[in-house]
């Protein structure tokens, strides 16, 4: 028995390295690292060759299978890499079950191709091993086969458990930690620190309720897609600035839109086609702020500048979860933007055209303070992952629900609100990627002149005919925000993008954008330029400022004379 696992048990171990150095970038070599990394190597393949021969009972059939799987991770790291700046990380594991659900977020920017390929080949070698490599069962006994696992097994706990306990700290740095500690130590490194909770009583939550109103907390049995919480009595905030008084019947209705892949790309590509933000740009000079946004995303992970903006928290703030918050924050719920909301009196919906369940949304977004969250299948012909029935195509623009359908959406919620203010948090889709996937580009994409350093990319004017649609809804909530009496209810919109897009290809040829969006909040009753800020704004603090534009837009009028039993309340800060 030994002498059939001795072969594939040192051939593997060399291959797992040979494979760890197709790493790109590149980690440092083995001898340079810390004797821990090297352990937890050496053991996590002494472990993973036990336990796939035990359940396959050919060795060889076990080696190929480990270097297969782990030349996945090394080739969806290296795809990760270069398109979002990143690493695998211990945590993307769980994306393994998304990208079957959701097939067109992931597979594209592998090359469908080569997962069919790969899948046709792991197929056939399947079959040749169960075919010609014969049971090590049959050929020794269960006995000694068991025994010879169990022994593996052993040996690498043996192993494993002190080098573990040697590991050098992450720096939560993916690139620097994998660099230093290699592919197996690395993921080790990152899973062990997400299984700790967050501890939510040692962050300092600035959307936090005051003593004076009921706190948010949504129950555990809350449906998954809406969650009619009862809305607690008009208490008025006592952190609200300059210890002002503010009037519930001036409170405006609010819509934040977090638009997919949204940022300014003039200053990146001067180049670019005239008239492409001329609704943008309108807004940007009545806006009460704007500029550009610091957000801790790029090309994808939406849910982290998501996060960022509800929770008023900066990335790190999270620890280990930055990298997804959301697991978390389901089980450990943070006063948001949303619950702050909500204790002022606001019926708070979040709309997201995809469906709900992606990144675990359904079971989030009750817990952050929302009333209700509308997914795809408030869209007409909505089904999963966007496919939809023949009638549904309208919905569409591209690969997804439409920026113009979301707009309408938006908008019927505002026409037919009660008479409590309304804050809507639409989360787009149309940009989404894979750019690639949408050939032909359509006809009405822009076009880039000829001087243009970008001409004949196509992917970019994919992506700028998309950030047309998204600047006419911007401009179709523009108007709707804007009140058609002077007693109607005035509107506030927050519009800022989660990342940059990926274009990979594109930005090596010219060189990359900074990374950093843009953002914007606008009132309806108090337009006033502002000029934008020399530093970005980051995102953590984006909630907090429209929380403070809106509660300066709640003071009451200077004439209103009203009895102080009623509205306008009286609130003082808590700083005073």
């Amino acid at each position: 028995m030994i002498s059939a696992l001795w072969p594939p048990l040192v051939i593997g171990w060399l291959l797992t390295l040979g494979v760890e150095a197709l790493l790109r970038p590149a980690p440092c070599v083995v001898w340079r690292r810390p004797w821990a990394t090297q352990g937890v190597h050496l053991a996590s393949w002494l472990l993973l060759f036990a336990l796939f021969m035990l359940v396959l009972q050919r060795p060889w059939f076990a080696l190929v299978f480990i270097v297969s799987l782990q030349l996945v991770v090394v080739q969806t790291s290296n795809t990760k890499s270069a398109t979002l700046n990143e690493p695998f990380i211990c945590q993307d594991f769980a994306y393994f079950l998304d990208a079957i659900l959701h097939p067109r977020l992931y597979v594209p920017f592998f090359g469908i191709g080569l997962a069919i390929a790969a899948s046709s080949a792991g197929t056939l070698a399947i079959a040749a091993f169960l075919w010609f490599e014969p049971s090590l069962v049959t050929q020794h006994g269960a006995g000694a086969f068991l025994a010879a696992g169990a022994g593996l097994v052993a040996a690498s706990l043996l192993l494993l458990l002190p080098a573990l306990r040697q590991l050098p700290a992450c720096s939560l740095a993916p690139h620097d930690d994998l660099k230093r500690l290699g592919l197996a130590a690395a993921l080790w490194a990152y899973g062990r620190l997400a299984l700790r909770p967050l501890d939510v009583s040692g962050l300092a939550a600035p959307f936090i309720a005051p003593e004076d109103t009921t706190p948010f907390t949504a129950p555990d049995d809350a449906p998954p897609f809406t969650a009619p919480f009862e809305t607690p009595p008009f208490t008025a905030p006592d952190d609200a600035p300059m210890g002002a008084t503010i009037d519930p019947a001036r409170l405006p209705h609010v819509v934040v839109v977090q638009s997919e892949s949204f940022f300014d790309p003039r200053g990146w590509l001067p180049a670019t086609p005239p008239g492409l933000l001329d609704a943008w740009d309108r807004l940007t000079q009545e806006a009460v702020s704007q500029g550009p946004l610091a957000v801790p995303a790029w090309g994808a992970n939406t849910v982290r500048t998501e996060a960022s903006f509800l929770t008023g928290l900066p990335a790190d703030a999270f620890g280990i979860h930055r990298f997804n918050p959301y697991p978390q924050l389901a089980r450990r719920p943070l006063p948001t933007l949303a619950s702050r909301l909500k204790a002022l009196g606001y019926r708070t919906v979040c709309v997201h055209p995809y469906p709900a369940s992606f990144y675990g949304r359904d079971r989030v977004m009750p817990k952050m303070g929302f009333d209700e969250f509308l997914d795809i299948r408030a869209f007409p012909g909505g089904g999963h992952d966007g496919q939809s029935a023949r009638d549904g195509q309208c919905s569409r623009d591209g690969q997804y629900i439409s920026d113009a359908a979301l707009a309408e959406k938006v908008g019927t919620l505002l026409d037919h609100s009660d008479n409590r203010p309304l804050f809507v948090f639409a989360i787009t889709m149309e940009n989404h990627g894979p750019l690639h996937l949408e050939r032909p580009v359509p006809k009405d994409a822009p076009r880039l002149a000829a001087s243009s350093p970008a001409v004949g990319n196509e992917d970019l004017r994919v992506y700028l005919r998309h950030l047309r649609n998204a600047d006419r809804m911007l401009e179709r909530l523009e108007r709707q925000l804007t009140p058609a009496t002077p007693d109607a209810r005035h509107g506030m919109l927050c519009w800022y993008g989660d990342h940059v897009p990926i274009m990979d290809d594109l930005y090596r040829k010219i060189g990359a954008p900074s990374g950093d969006t843009c953002h914007a909040i606008w009132s309806s009753r108090r337009p006033s330029p502002t000029p934008p800020g020399d530093e970005p704004l980051e995102v953590a603090a984006l909630g907090q400022c429209l929380l403070d534009q809106l509660l300066i837009d709640a003071k009451p009028a200077p004439s209103d004379k009203r009895d102080p039993t009623g509205s306008p309340v009286a609130i003082r800060s808590k700083n005073d």
